[in-house]
């Protein structure tokens, strides 16, 4: 590869490792394994080396990544937890929709000493490469080594005064992190006040925060209960939950934590080992599973015991953490721009198993999409029996070249949802079958389309396939839409009774409709014809996403839903007017304009509009004008909650926003406000105000100057007031 070829390359690998941060920590949903990305990283790393002139200081092999809730992507993070990518923003599970309680802004502080990253490898002749430089950089000296388990969950710091837990931080940028001290208060076995004796006046302590096995299943099988899409994995879960708005439902969550790194000034001791022995006697929780090794030997003894027992431990874990035990020596070897030389991480490799593919079936969710899934011979794998795994769509198949009849590597990782990542070729019997994708859909017998760049096939009988009808009345009433208290299995069996084909159907339901179900009760439909009638109170822009239109999610509905005002405008708009919408480019106002030429969604609106629901912005509680034309966005803490502030601003008018800009007009600050925000609203001239300033300017003085003067942005556009 010549310099160009590698200018080009290293561009891409920039890019797809940022995204991939993004989307892992960020979003929490992984797209690749983190093995994937591990061999991404590499391949950048190897070809920086190759040409040191391409290397930049934003380059994610040169700096330490942020799990700041407004931060950039990041690379990485110090301890026995995951490194490498980068944390998140504002919500959970599967994708940025999936839990709205979740904090998207925290007050930041200053790490005391900044938490880097670890090397890792997947090559154990790199740990001896470790060790043996190790050998040669400490001389004649004599020295042991620390391995511990490496803990897959998401990295703390937390802070003791006098005995006294201080203050939790996150890994942030590696410099900063987010104060979620009230959060962490509410994880069991992390003690507010330390026991025995001699600990220092004040020291920090790091580790993971991760969720157990079984508060995993606990936890997704109630999210499965209220139509939520459960967590991929319990370090997403574990992730997600640590930035709760409410601290209690963090203490319901069931994460544990684990310790492993002691800081301070003059500590008391001369290895690692022994300070995480003192402060296990202090109460702290610290691994009763790390060993002193004398010798590579002891080492690769260490790791395969554990590849192997790994699969019994009730939480997960992903790799050895090998570090010199000697805190003066690794105070000797110091630190790269990213990483410790003093310590390395193994990691296992994903745990693989071979079984056979029985048959293949296509199955057809809410919006269209057929999805092949492999019916597999039963599997133990990671704790659980591997029935079935998903592969996709025909493009995976095809690059696969699975055939029923096969047998299959299937894979879990990190991923509590297996997939099927090889096929094991000696083993192809010449029954083996190549399987067929249908060209018509498996449930009405439409013939399926595939849009131009697009994976999957779709079924475009959107409003007569049975199992997409099905699944749009089941989002109709979701939580996030319409927020109606029933399951798929009151859908299904509304649906096939012939009680409900459409959603303006649930208003006309009979308390004897309902006890036509199996197993309903009085008590059981008089509770759902009361959260039916609840449910013509959501706000326009509920209804909006309620129903159901392609690529219009939570987020977009609610930005259509103010730039229109009313359903009618809506309907009425044309694709230039859907541009001029926040977040709707050319796929999204496609689709709505494609939605609203159907004549039937149209009488279906004009039925549920006189069902009584919401279908402007002047029915959705409006207070005021007084901050028209503002938008909101929060930082440090108030005397409500975060929610509450920014419904109280849009039902005055104003919009919420993310991050500062020179069209900001004011950074409204609480207590212990960003100190990165505050600093750029500085930079930017942008009049910092308070909680008193606001509620003055709700209480009826829309006409007051300070609202409606100039700011920092262009003469004639929309001020935006910002909240962090």
């Amino acid at each position: 590869m010549n310099r160009e070829e590698a200018k080009i390359r290293i561009a891409g690998l920039r890019e797809t490792i940022n995204e991939n941060n993004r989307r892992y920590y960020v979003e929490n949903s992984p797209v690749i394994s983190d093995y994937e990305f591990d061999m991404l990283m590499n391949e950048l790393i190897s070809l920086e080396r190759q040409y040191p002139d391409l290397v930049t200081p934003d380059s994610p092999t040169q700096k330490v990544g942020s799990d700041l809730a407004s931060g950039p992507e990041a690379s990485g993070q110090e301890g026995n937890g995951d490194s490498g990518k980068a944390i998140r923003k504002d919500e959970t599970a599967g994708s940025p929709d999936n839990e709205p309680a979740v904090r998207n802004e925290f007050a930041q502080y200053p790490h005391r000493y900044p938490m880097l990253s670890l090397g890792n490898t997947y090559d154990i002749t790199e740990v001896e490469a470790f060790a043996d430089r190790t050998s040669r950089g400490l001389g004649e000296a004599q020295f042991t080594f620390s391995t511990e388990l490496k803990f897959d969950g998401t990295a703390i710091c937390l802070t003791y005064r006098d005995g006294v837990l201080f203050r939790a931080l996150t890994r942030g940028d590696g410099t900063i992190g987010d104060d979620v001290t009230a959060n962490v208060r509410h994880i069991g076995n992390i003690p507010q006040r330390l026991s025995g004796s001699g600990w220092p006046a004040e020291f920090e302590i790091r580790g993971e925060i991760y969720m157990p096995y079984k508060a995993f299943d606990r936890l997704n099988a109630e999210r499965e209960r209220d139509e939520d899409p459960p967590f991929a994995n319990p370090r997403n879960a574990a992730s997600g939950s640590l930035k709760l708005l409410n601290p209690k439902e963090v203490g319901h969550r069931g994460l544990e934590c684990t310790l492993y790194h002691l800081a301070g000034e003059d500590l008391p001791f001369q290895t690692h080992d022994q300070a995480l022995s003192a402060a296990a006697s202090w109460g702290l929780p610290v691994s009763d599973k790390r060993k002193v090794c004398r010798n590579i030997g002891e080492i690769k003894e260490y790791i395969d015991y554990w590849d192997v027992h790994r699969k019994f431990l009730p939480f997960a874990t992903d790799g050895i953490v090998i570090k010199v035990n000697e805190l003066a020596f690794q105070r000797l070897l110091g630190y790269t721009a990213k990483f410790p030389r003093w310590a390395v991480a193994y990691k296992f490799k994903a745990e693989q198993a071979l079984t056979k593919v029985r048959s293949i079936d296509y199955q057809v969710g809410r919006t269209g999409a057929v999805t092949p899934v492999a019916n597999l011979d039963p599997v133990p794998l990671s704790g659980t029996t591997v029935k079935r795994a998903t592969l996709h769509n025909l493009d995976q198949m095809r690059l696969l070249d699975i055939r029923i009849g096969d047998y299959v590597y299937v894979e879990k990782g990190g991923e509590i949802i297996p997939k099927i990542t090889g096929v094991e070729l000696s083993e192809r019997g010449k029954d083996s079958e190549i399987p067929e994708f249908p060209s018509l859909c498996p449930d009405c017998g439409t013939p399926l389309v595939r849009d131009e760049g697009e994976a999957r096939f779709f079924c475009p009988n959107t409003d007569g396939c049975p199992t997409q009808i099905m699944g749009k009345l089941v989002h109709f009433i979701s939580r996030k839409a319409m927020n109606v208290i029933a399951g798929d299995a009151t859908v299904e069996q509304l649906f096939r009774l012939g009680l409900v084909k459409t959603p303006a159907d649930f208003y006309s339901l009979t308390k004897e409709d309902l006890l036509r179900l199996d197993g309903w009760k009085d008590r059981s439909a008089e509770r759902f014809l009361k959260s039916l009638a609840a449910s013509k109170s959501v706000p326009f822009e509920h209804v909006l996403f309620a129903l159901g239109i392609r690529y219009v999610g939570e987020t977009t509905a609610k930005e259509v839903a103010r730039h229109f005002g009313k359903i009618d405008a809506v309907i009425s708009a044309s694709k230039e007017d859907l541009l001029a919408v926040k977040d709707v480019g050319e796929v999204i106002a496609d689709s709505i304009l494609s939605y609203f030429s159907v004549p039937a969604h149209i009488r279906e609106i004009e039925r549920l509009k006189e069902a009584g629901l919401r279908f402007s912005t002047d029915e959705d509680s409006m207070e005021s004008t007084a901050l028209s034309g503002l938008t909101i966005v929060i930082s440090g803490n108030f005397s409500i909650p975060r929610d509450e502030m920014k419904t109280l601003i849009e039902r005055n008018g104003g919009r919420n926003s993310s991050s500062l800009s020179n069209r900001t007009s004011y950074l409204l600050a609480g207590s212990r406000p960003g100190p990165e925000k505050m600093k750029k609203a500085e930079e930017l001239g942008i009049r910092v105000i308070g909680e008193k300033d606001l509620i003055d300017m709700i209480g009826g003085q829309a006409g007051n100057p300070d609202i409606h003067e100039k700011g920092s942005g262009d003469a004639g556009t929309d001020r935006q007031l910002t909240l962090f």
